[in-house]
C-alpha cells in the first residue's frame, strides 16, 4: 500500500478551512482590511539578498507533522523579538491550523511586536488567503509549487506582487524548480524536506544550486542545523536560510540566531 500524500491531505483542509473563514468573513470585508496595511514585499526581497552575510529566515511555529509538538507553552511574539534581536533577516509565522498549530492571529501579534518583514508561511491556494495575509501584517507569502498547477502559481504570484507581497516559491526537485523559474519566480526556496514524505535531505539544496538563474534569490529550507552547512550553501550560491526546529528548541533562540548567523564563516 503506498504512504499517503501529507502534502494533498493539507491543501485538501487548507481549501475547505478557506472556505470556511470565507463563510465567517466575505472577501470584500478581508479586502477592506487589507488595504489598510502597507506590507513591503520589496524590503523582504532585500533584506534575504544582502549580500556580505548569513540572511535567516526564522520561524515561528509550535507543531511540525514530522517532528509533533516542538513547544508545549507557545509564544510566538516572544519567540519572534528573540529572533529580531538575535539578528533574524525575516520572521516565517505558521498559519496553518490543523497540521501546524498555527493562526492568523500570531502573525498579527509578531506584526505589532517586530519590525523585521514577515512572510505568512501556509498552503497558499485561493486569492483570499493573500489578502488575509496581508491584513494580519505580512510582507511576504510562501507558494509551494508542489500544491499548485501552474496557471494558479502564475496567478497567484501575480496577485501578490499587485498586493506588494513578495512571494517565497518552494520547490523540492528539478521539475519544480523548472516551474518556479517559468513563472518568473524572483525567490525560490529549495525545501529539503518532501512534503509528501517528510524525509529530509540537503543534498537536495546541492542538486538544484547549479540549475538556480543567478537573478533568483535562492533559499535554502529546512534540515540545517549547523555553521557549516550555512556556509557551504552560501558557497553554493544560496543566499538565504529557513530554519525552524533548530531555533524552536532552543532554550535562547535570540542566542541561537545570533550564534549560527556571527559563526557562519561567510564575509
Amino acid at each position: 500500500m503506498n504512504a499517503p500524500d501529507l502534502l494533498l491531505t493539507i491543501v485538501a483542509a487548507t481549501r475547505r478551512v478557506t472556505d470556511v473563514r470565507r463563510e465567517r468573513e466575505p472577501q470584500a470585508a478581508v479586502e477592506r482590511r487589507a488595504a489598510e496595511a502597507s506590507p513591503d514585499g520589496a524590503r523582504f526581497e532585500r533584506e534575504l539578498g544582502m549580500a556580505g552575510r548569513i540572511n535567516v529566515i526564522a520561524e515561528c511555529k509550535r507543531r511540525s507533522p514530522s517532528k509533533g509538538v516542538l513547544a508545549s507553552v507557545y509564544d510566538p511574539v516572544r519567540i519572534a523579538t528573540a529572533y529580531a534581536q538575535g539578528g533574524a533577516a525575516a520572521i516565517s509565522v505558521l498559519t496553518e491550523p490543523t497540521f501546524f498549530d498555527g493562526a492568523l492571529e500570531h502573525l498579527t501579534a509578531v506584526r505589532e511586536a517586530v519590525g523585521v518583514p514577515l512572510i505568512r508561511k501556509d498552503f497558499i491556494v485561493d486569492d483570499y488567503q493573500l489578502f488575509e495575509a496581508r491584513a494580519a501584517g505580512a510582507d511576504a507569502v510562501l507558494l509551494i509549487v508542489g500544491a499548485l498547477e501552474q496557471p494558479e502559481l502564475e496567478r497567484l504570484q501575480r496577485r501578490a506582487w499587485d498586493l506588494g507581497l513578495a512571494a517565497l516559491v518552494e520547490v523540492h526537485d528539478e521539475d519544480e524548480l523548472t516551474r518556479a523559474v517559468d513563472a518568473g519566480a524572483r525567490v525560490i526556496g529549495v525545501n529539503n524536506r518532501n512534503l509528501r514524505t517528510l524525509r529530509v535531505d540537503v543534498d537536495a539544496s546541492y542538486r538544484l544550486a547549479a540549475r538556480m538563474p543567478k537573478t533568483v534569490i535562492g533559499v535554502s529550507e529546512s534540515g540545517l542545523k549547523t555553521r557549516e552547512e550555512l556556509a557551504q550553501l552560501s558557497a553554493a550560491g544560496y543566499r538565504a536560510f529557513l530554519i525552524g526546529e533548530r531555533f524552536m528548541t532552543d532554550p535562547d533562540p535570540a542566542a541561537a540566531v545570533a550564534d549560527l548567523i556571527k559563526g557562519s564563516g561567510v564575509v
